[in-house]
């Protein structure tokens, strides 16, 4: 693969929280890493030349890089568009302007309408101070989307879901546990839990510079920015064979139908439908890690495409 339309740039791994099923396993232990932002620079510049038309900032928090607020105004003068993926605990005062720019949209994690849950799940009395940053991203007029994670049963993932239609959210999709990071449950990671379109236009930086097929991958490392250009990682034997290997084994999946129950939620059972690869309208919830922003994969514009990851 030489081409690419969409990445993640994970610029951190350090976070306020810690969430119980960080698929980063980020937190306040966390660092920025060794990429430096002449790094990140560089990177996004060959991003645009490699025909990207879209990066999403992560981490970790985001909003904890003292040049998040640079590196998105650089990603825009190449021409990109800009997801900001954060837990919206703390936004500074400063970043407001920075996200109201044209072409600069914000994603955020919700787990529940109560906040004790809420609490429960990211590590840290968090649901108050994301709650009312999401209204002010919303009052500005700043595109804005919300995933929710599925994590539990029992969980206000229902009342979650109205509570953010009700502050204003159109774009709301919901996910299962990935067992990626601090996710991991019954299982080692492995490719049942990604979404099929690992590698295919896409690809993941690390705060180390690693470029990984996507987030979830991070076990399938195919080269390093720090050491080599990005067009030479992605036309290397190593991503190529990765490339190959994952095509393989997402080509055994049973296609998800139209209509299809959540099920387990795992990946796991005896005769489950795991998520079609090409992440058409037939996907059900279950299949729904599905891994770029809305209008930045091969599946818009359906919208199905929305991973819920932080």
């Amino acid at each position: 693969m030489t081409g690419v339309n969409f990445a993640w740039l994970e610029i951190t791994g350090k976070c306020q929280l810690e969430c119980a099923h960080c698929y980063a396993d980020s937190g306040p232990r966390g660092t920025h890493g060794t990429m430096e932002s002449d790094d990140w620079r560089r990177v996004i510049e060959q991003l645009a030349s490699a025909g990207a038309t879209m990066v999403q900032f992560i981490g970790g928090e985001p909003m904890l890089h003292p040049e998040l607020s640079a590196l998105i105004e650089w990603a825009l003068h190449c021409g990109l568009r800009v997801e900001v993926f954060s837990n919206l605990v703390h936004v500074p005062a400063g970043m407001w302007p920075v996200l109201e720019r044209p072409g600069v949209s914000l994603a955020t994690s919700y787990y529940s309408d109560d906040s004790a849950e809420h609490a429960a799940i990211t590590g840290r009395p968090s649901y108050a101070r994301t709650r009312a940053d999401i209204a002010e991203a919303v009052r500005r007029s700043i595109p804005i989307r919300a995933g929710i994670i599925d994590l539990q049963p029992g969980q206000r993932v229902v009342g979650a879901h109205s509570e953010l239609t009700d502050l204003g959210i159109r774009n709301v999709g919901t996910d299962r546990l990935r067992q990626v990071g601090r996710g991991v449950r019954e299982r080692e990671p492995d490719t049942s839990q990604l979404c099929g379109r690992c590698m295919s236009g896409v690809i993941a930086v690390s705060p180390d510079g690693a470029v990984w097929p996507c987030v979830f991958s991070r076990w399938l490392p195919v080269g390093n920015v720090l050491d080599r250009e990005l067009v030479d990682i992605l036309s290397s034997p190593e991503a190529r064979q990765t490339r190959a290997d994952l095509e393989a084994d997402f080509a055994t999946r049973k296609p998800a139908t139209a209509g299809m129950g959540k099920g387990k939620g795992d990946g796991e059972g005896e005769g489950e439908e795991l998520c079609d690869p090409r992440c058409g309208p037939s996907c059900g919830p279950a299949c729904n890690p599905s891994c770029w922003p809305t209008g930045a994969g091969p599946c818009s514009p359906n919208g199905g495409c929305r991973p819920n990851y932080d």
